[in-house]
C-alpha cells in the first residue's frame, strides 16, 4: 500500500522494514525450483541454511528449513544439486533480509530433467532456432578461433594440440570458464558473445569433456542456446561423447562428436591440403599435356592434306583451267566474229544488190512529178507534162508525148 511521505515528515527505517515485512507475510507458499550453492548444517542445530540459484542467471536467495524437512533428502541432495522447494517468503526486518523458509524439498531426477528439456527443445524448435537454413558454414582455412573451455581441462589440450598439429599457423582465442554447476551459463554465454565481438574471430568453439547429465545442464540451458544463436559467428558445439546431446548441439552451426573431432572438422590437415595440391597439379598437368598431345594431332592432320600441304597446286590446277577456258573464249569469239562478218559481207552484197542505185546503174530511170511522187502509170500523167527523170548518175527533165 502507498504510504504518504515527504522530506519533512519521513519513515523511520525500522516502519519501512515492518511495511515490507508485513507486505510479504501476505504472500502465500510457492514452488521454487533452483540449485544449491552453499550448504550450512551445524551439529546439533535445529535449522539449515542454503542458497538458491537460478543458473540462468546471476539471482540467488536464501532459504532456510527445520532439520526434520532437511533430513528426509539429505542423503541425495548436496550442493550443485538441483531442487523443488515449497517455501514461503520471509522478511527479516533487523537486517532487512528477504528469505524463503522451505516446508519440503524435493530433489529433481534426471527424469524430470530430460523431459523438461525436451519441453525446451520443442519450443525453441518452434521458434526455428534449429532450423537448418539459420546454420552459417564455416570457413576453409580460420585465422583466429575462439575457444570456449574449462581451465587447463582436456578438452582445452584435445583442440589446441589437434588443431596445431593438422595447421600450426592457426591462433586460438581462449576464454576459460566455468563449464559446470552455478556460475557456467553466465560465463559461457560472457564468453561467447565477447569471441562473437571480436572481428578476427572466425569460428567459435565451445568445448567440454564427458559427464553426467546434470553436468552438462549448462549447454542445454535457454539463455546460452538463444545467445548462439544471435551470434554472427559461426558456433561449433563439442560438448560431451558422442552420446552426449545438449540443445547447443542443435542451435549451433556444426556439432563435433568430441573436442578432438571438433579441432578435426574445423581445421584442415596441412599434409592433407598438400596431398591435395599436388594430386591437383598432377591433373591439371595431364589434362594440358592431353590437350596440347590432342591439338598437336590435329595441326599435324590439317598440314597433312594437300590444300595446306601444297597451297600452290589448287592455284596451279585452277590457272590451268582459266588458261583452258581463255583458249576456248578467243576460239569460240573468233568463230563467231568470222560468222558474223560473213554474214555482214553477204548481207551487204544483197542490200547493195537490191537498192535503187544498183538499179539506177542498169540504165533504169525514175520519173517524179513536179510535187515529188514517183510516176507508177501511164495515166498519172498529161501530155505535155514536164517531169523529172532520176538516173544513175544524176537526174534531168523529159516532157509527155502521148
Amino acid at each position: 500500500m502507498a504510504v504518504n511521505t515527504s522530506p519533512e515528515t519521513p519513515l523511520p527505517v525500522g516502519e519501512v522494514s515492518r511495511l515490507i515485512g508485513s507486505w510479504i507475510d501476505r504472500l502465500g507458499a510457492v514452488w521454487v525450483e533452483g540449485q544449491i550453492t552453499q550448504l550450512s548444517r551445524r551439529p546439533g542445530a535445529g535449522v539449515v541454511f542454503l542458497t538458491l540459484r537460478d543458473p540462468s542467471y546471476d539471482i540467488s536467495v536464501s532459504v532456510t528449513c527445520y532439520r526434520q524437512v532437511f533430513d528426509a533428502v539429505a542423503d541425495v541432495v548436496g550442493e550443485g544439486a538441483r531442487v523443488v522447494v515449497l517455501a514461503k517468503p520471509e522478511w527479516y526486518a533487523p537486517r532487512g533480509q528477504l528469505s524463503l523458509r522451505a516446508a519440503e524439498i524435493r530433489p529433481v531426477g534426471v527424469g524430470e530433467l530430460l523431459a523438461r528439456l525436451e519441453q525446451l527443445k520443442k519450443a525453441l524448435a518452434a521458434e526455428g532456432l534449429f532450423a537448418p537454413e539459420r546454420k552459417k558454414p564455416l570457413p576453409f582455412l580460420p585465422q583466429l578461433i575462439g575457444l570456449v573451455c574449462g581451465r587447463a581441462s582436456a578438452a582445452e589440450r584435445d583442440v589446441l594440440e589437434n588443431a596445431r598439429h593438422r595447421w600450426p599457423a592457426v591462433r586460438f582465442e581462449v576464454r576459460n570458464v566455468a563449464v559446470q554447476g552455478v556460475h557456467a551459463v553466465p560465463q559461457v554465454v560472457q564468453a561467447v558473445k565477447e569471441l562473437d565481438g571480436i572481428e578476427d574471430v572466425d569460428v567459435i568453439i565451445v568445448a567440454r569433456g564427458g559427464g553426467s547429465v546434470e553436468d552438462l545442464l549448462p549447454f542445454s540451458d535457454e539463455q546460452l542456446v538463444r545467445a548462439v544463436a544471435e551470434c554472427r559467428t559461426p558456433v561449433v558445439s563439442a560438448i560431451g561423447h558422442e552420446p552426449d546431446n545438449p540443445l547447443l548441439d542443435h542451435v549451433a552451426d556444426l556439432r563435433a562428436s568430441t573436442p578432438t573431432d571438433a579441432a578435426k572438422k574445423v581445421v584442415p590437415d596441412v599434409g592433407e591440403e598438400f596431398e591435395r595440391v599436388r594430386m591437383l597439379r598432377d591433373r591439371a598437368r595431364r589434362c594440358v599435356n592431353a590437350f596440347v598431345e590432342r591439338e598437336e594431332r590435329g595441326l599435324a592432320h590439317a598440314l597433312a592434306r594437300p590444300s595446306i600441304e601444297d597451297p600452290h597446286r589448287m592455284l596451279d590446277e585452277r590457272a590451268d583451267h582459266v588458261v583452258s577456258l581463255l583458249e576456248r573464249g578467243r576460239r569460240t569469239l573468233g568463230h563467231l566474229l568470222d560468222r558474223a562478218d560473213s554474214e555482214l559481207t553477204h548481207t551487204h552484197a544483197r542490200v547493195v544488190a537490191l537498192s535503187p542505185a544498183a538499179t539506177l546503174k542498169r540504165g533504169y530511170a525514175v520519173l517524179q512529178r513536179a510535187d515529188g511522187h514517183a510516176v507508177r502509170d501511164p495515166a498519172e500523167v498529161a501530155e505535155g507534162e514536164t517531169l523529172r527523170a532520176r538516173v544513175a548518175e544524176g537526174e534531168f527533165s523529159v516532157r509527155v508525148d502521148v
